[in-house]
């Protein structure tokens, strides 16, 4: 599909949408750019009449959409609204402006360095989203990837199905583009997840090439080149080229798997970007403003709507979705207002807003987290160097615990629960326990010199040595707590904290054993005094303070 436009005829609706501008077609139908009054445009796909020519196509058409409403990705053009009963059957999709990546490559040349990287991991991702709910794209391509700046998006699932169909043939016609179909398909076998692993190492190489990794010419002299594996790789990046290989090996069964291909990219990556990802080098940029909108706004401009003038945002595009029957599948919907006063929804992916916890539940929460405190205060006052070695250690030990689970979860969220997830946190225990080194440091730097600031305040009223050191325990917690990379800290606590607090009888149970061991720690260092092991005296006894000795 290409983005060209090309005005369709005046008046024209499908499915009430004015269908403004041609953005192109294929085998399956004519896609128009449309819109509803007041809505946002999107990307209407028309089917030809020999596609949907009966009620088995129909059904067919409706088992796809069905399957395909329940795409959650950024990186897919989601289905938004469809019909496929109608007496005009279409498929809706999200509108994404830019150039199709065979445009985006043919005006700027190709990716290379940090943006192939990208580009290539983006792209697994989607498909890695698509075959999460048992449907295969069968047509990647460049001309089916747009690119948002530099990010590219899979659009046309015109020869998606459902997995487990069988192989699609119409009239004994192979439906796809020589070059980006797999040898399997070529020799009459059924479509796998590896055939689209394999369209997507021929679209990174044309990405990084500027070309087509099997050539020109006629269909059967490149359909024969993919059957036996003659690809030409030349001019894409070195780091690239391993990869590309073996996921356009001729067998199915000697190429990686989506999960493998994205493990590979971010080895890759690790090296090249300056921060982990999504840092500054790996940050989104706003789309190009392409001619179908650059048409929309001149027709709106006599009569602007609530979506604004027809101008591409800049900010991260809004996520659209009808509602299906299959209500688990809908995406977090909320409520925005907008500029004129009104509302509008919007989908967010995730899971939904975690909701505020009852008044009742978040004081049990702090009677908790404030009972801790003491017991911290407690400690310094009874023995500081020893305390502050123990709160160290603690420090240290939950940040470290912190990074290893937030790892785990982005592999989790990214690829889904394996067998294997907690050796694989074993073994990386040891990085994560180093990476924890540096912040934790730094906090409890930070917490001392908080620390010492109140200490100073003490010795200027002339406050006991006892209750000082409490205080500047209690400075010190609340330091720790809130200091810079605190958020490593809180995150462990809140995930043991949150909870207790939900149960009653246990939160109280604990809450008031923590409180009694602070008043223990607390009337220990009154009644012997402070223990400044493992110096023998405090500091600074050569000098008389007043309070302290």
């Amino acid at each position: 599909m290409t983005t060209s436009p090309k005005a369709p005829p005046p008046g024209l609706t499908v499915g009430g949408y004015a269908l403004r501008a041609r953005l192109g077609e294929g085998g399956m139908g004519v896609v128009h750019l449309g819109q509803k009054p007041g809505e946002r445009p999107v990307a209407i796909k028309v089917l030809r009449p020999h596609v949907v020519g009966d009620d088995e196509a129909r059904r067919r058409l409706a088992r796809e959409v069905s399957s395909l409403s329940r795409i959650r990705s950024r990186r897919v053009a989601e289905i938004v609204d469809a019909d496929p009963w109608g007496e005009i059957p279409f498929v809706a999709t999200r509108y994404v402006p830019g150039l199709s990546l065979h445009d985006h490559v043919q005006e700027e040349g190709p990716l290379g360095g940090q943006d192939l990287l990208w580009f290539a991991d983006c792209l697994a991702e989607a498909l890695e989203a698509v075959h999460s709910v048992g449907v295969l794209h069968r047509d990647v391509k460049p001309s089916n990837v747009v690119m948002e700046g530099r990010t590219p998006i899979l659009i046309d699932f015109g020869l998606a199905r459902v997995a487990e169909d069988s192989r699609i043939t119409m009239n004994g016609w192979l439906l796809g583009t020589p070059g980006y179909l797999a040898p399997e398909i070529l020799h009459g076998d059924d479509a796998t997840a590896a055939s689209d692993v394999h369209a997507w190492a021929a679209t990174v190489a044309y990405a990084g090439t500027g070309r087509a990794p099997y050539g020109r010419g006629p269909s059967v002299a490149i359909m024969d080149r993919v059957r036996r594996g003659e690809h030409d790789l030349a001019g894409l990046d070195p780091a690239l080229v391993p990869l590309v290989e073996e996921a356009l090996a001729p067998r199915a069964a000697d190429r990686p798997s989506l999960d493998e291909v994205r493990d590979w990219l971010e080895d890759l990556a690790r090296p090249t970007a300056a921060a982990e990802r999504p840092g500054p080098a790996l940050e989104r940029q706003p789309g190009p403003v392409t001619l179908p909108y650059v048409a929309l706004a001149h027709d709106e401009a006599a009569a602007p709507t609530r979506v604004g003038t027809g101008v591409a945002p800049v900010e991260e595009p809004v996520h659209w979705s009808s509602e299906w029957d299959d209500a688990g599948t809908l995406p977090h919907r909320s409520t925005r207002v907008l500029p004129d006063g009104t509302t509008e929804y919007v989908a967010d992916y995730g899971p939904a807003p975690r909701e505020r916890a009852p008044a009742g539940e978040r004081l049990r929460r702090s009677l908790t987290l404030l009972a801790v405190g003491g017991g911290v205060a407690g400690g310094i006052a009874l023995a500081p160097y020893v305390a502050l070695a123990v709160l160290f250690v603690a420090v240290w030990l939950l940040r470290s615990g912190s990074l290893a689970a937030a790892s785990a979860g982005s592999r989790r969220e990214r690829r889904g629960a394996r067998w294997y997830d907690g050796i694989q946190v074993l073994l990386a225990a040891p990085w994560h326990v180093v990476a924890g080194l540096g912040g934790s440091v730094l906090l409890c730097l930070w917490s001392l010199g908080i620390a010492a600031a109140v200490a100073l305040l003490c010795f200027a009223v002339s406050a006991p040595m006892t209750t000082s050191l409490g205080v500047i325990g209690a400075a010190f917690a609340l330091s720790t707590w809130w200091g810079p990379g605190s958020e490593r800290v809180r995150s462990p606590v809140h995930r043991v904290v949150d909870p207790l607090a939900r149960r009653g009888v246990p939160w109280l149970l604990v809450t008031l054993l923590v409180a009694a061991v602070a008043s223990g720690l607390g009337a220990a260092a009154s009644a012997q005094g402070t223990d400044w092991a493992p110096d023998d005296s405090a500091p600074l006894s050569g000098v008389r303070l007043p309070g302290w000795l």
